[in-house]
């Protein structure tokens, strides 16, 4: 951009593009290792000019099996958020076709009664022999012939159900980053590319319905996420999300079924939201100075991969809210409001197991169980810091970005232009974000 100057300003960490993100991933790597907070990853060379970031290692997914499995629960959370968009954009795509037979079908009927309404004398022949198409709705089928890129309301992915099992198409097509791999480079030949946008919010829909739900109807129940629930609806709810049925969570579903439910998901996943080989390293920041706890953290939080780092990010503003209404409050008419006594500690005590797990230790090894009781107060602490500080933890300072354009500068100069008008444009519209700039590309 000659003859302008963009001044950063601090931004969330979901604003950044995919590169942009990827690289900040391969800067926090670089600082942790200097400080020794992280063992036993490595970055593996991607040819003789470049590095590949984290791959296997870091995001050990296990291999989903061919035959049905689950959509939402006990599976990697990177295919339940493809399961979720692939589920999403089917049913557009219906509605899509219905709307268009319906617009179709009144367009015919309407220029039908037009011309009969001029020529009486032709009345029945309009359509054809025997007026075959009367009173015949037109077929969604012949829709099909139609490219999708020449209709209104396409979807990105054209062929969706053409990718069959193969997951990796599947999240390359979604701009989700694959379980196996995140590739730095960004070169608009190949067809392996980073979005110079921001990706699309990586968050699993139960996720999301769980949190509204709680949040609208839940956030005054006294001991919300600690009271006993109904087994049998609990389970109900589970297999309704498992099968991608479009779960909408309203008033007469029961506030501790959800909080339930929500717990399941994240205790069910078959690797933990805060990957294991970065167990260590969250946990060590428990004791440290404030200050320093947070500076660590805050590149950890970098280091997360996308669909980890949003959920996470979801979860923590969640239950940061439920922790605001823990205490008693007086209404506008001065009435007493319970708290629902849930404090960020308190939450932190439930939700950490599930959120921080470390590589099981022998059971052999007689101080296995002293272990697990020293890190599980760590847990807890850590935890608690994550839910009071997320806010500034998900924050890129001005600083971070341009480093991170200093380092694509030397790695991708030719998108440099790009990212600083982005910037430019995002600073004028304070930081307003389109919902649909991360599912295409700068092409």
């Amino acid at each position: 951009m000659l003859g302008q100057r963009v001044r950063m300003q601090p931004v969330p960490l979901h604003s950044l593009s995919e590169l942009e993100r990827a690289c900040l991933q391969e800067l926090a790597f670089y600082q942790l290792q200097k400080k020794n907070m992280i063992s036993g990853i490595s970055l593996s060379k991607a040819g003789p000019k470049r590095n590949k970031f984290i791959r296997r290692k870091l995001e050990n997914s296990s291999k989903e099996k061919k035959d049905f499995c689950p959509q939402a629960f006990g599976i990697s959370l990177s295919q339940v958020i493809a399961n979720d968009w692939t589920n999403k954009q089917m049913q557009e795509a219906v509605k899509g076709s219905r709307r268009d037979c319906l617009e179709v079908e009144a367009t015919v009927t309407k220029f039908r009664a037009q011309f009969q309404k001029k020529s009486p004398f032709v009345r029945g022949c309009v359509l054809g022999l025997g007026g075959e198409f009367a009173d015949e709705p037109l077929s969604p089928t012949f829709l099909h012939t139609v490219s999708r890129s020449h209709r209104r309301g396409g979807v990105s992915v054209d062929s969706i159900t053409d990718l069959g099992d193969n997951t990796s198409r599947l999240l390359e097509a979604l701009q989700l980053s694959h379980p196996n791999e995140l590739d730095l480079r960004r070169t608009l030949e190949r067809n392996k590319t980073l979005s110079l946008n921001p990706i699309y919010r990586q968050v699993p829909r139960v996720v999301d319905r769980c949190c509204q739900h709680i949040e609208a109807y839940g956030l005054q129940t006294v001991g919300i996420f600690r009271v006993g629930s109904s087994k049998k609806r609990v389970q109900q709810l589970r297999e309704e999300f498992d099968q991608g049925f479009d779960v909408f969570l309203d008033d007469s579903y029961c506030v501790h079924d959800v909080a339930a439910l929500l717990k399941e998901f994240f205790r069910d996943m078959p690797d933990s939201l805060i990957p294991k080989e970065l167990y260590s390293a969250f946990v060590s920041t428990a004791f440290m100075e404030r200050m320093a706890q947070l500076s660590m953290l805050q590149l950890l939080v970098y280091l997360l991969p996308p669909c980890n780092s949003d959920t996470l990010y979801q979860l923590l503003k969640f239950l940061n809210k439920v922790a605001q209404h823990a205490q008693d409050s007086t209404g506008p008419e001065r009435q007493k409001i319970p708290g629902n006594k849930m404090t960020a500690s308190n939450l932190a005590t439930i939700f950490g197991p599930n959120l921080l797990q470390r590589e099981k230790l022998l059971e052999r090894d007689p101080s296995a169980h002293a272990v697990e009781i020293e890190n599980s107060a760590a847990i807890i602490l850590v935890l608690q810091s994550l839910i009071e500080n997320y806010e500034a933890l998900f924050m890129v300072s001005s600083e971070v970005q341009h480093d991170i354009l200093r380092r694509l500068f030397q790695t991708e100069p030719d998108v440099i232009d790009y990212l600083l008008r982005r910037k430019f444009n995002t600073t004028l519209t304070g930081h307003r974000i389109p919902a649909s700039a991360g599912r295409t590309g700068a092409n």
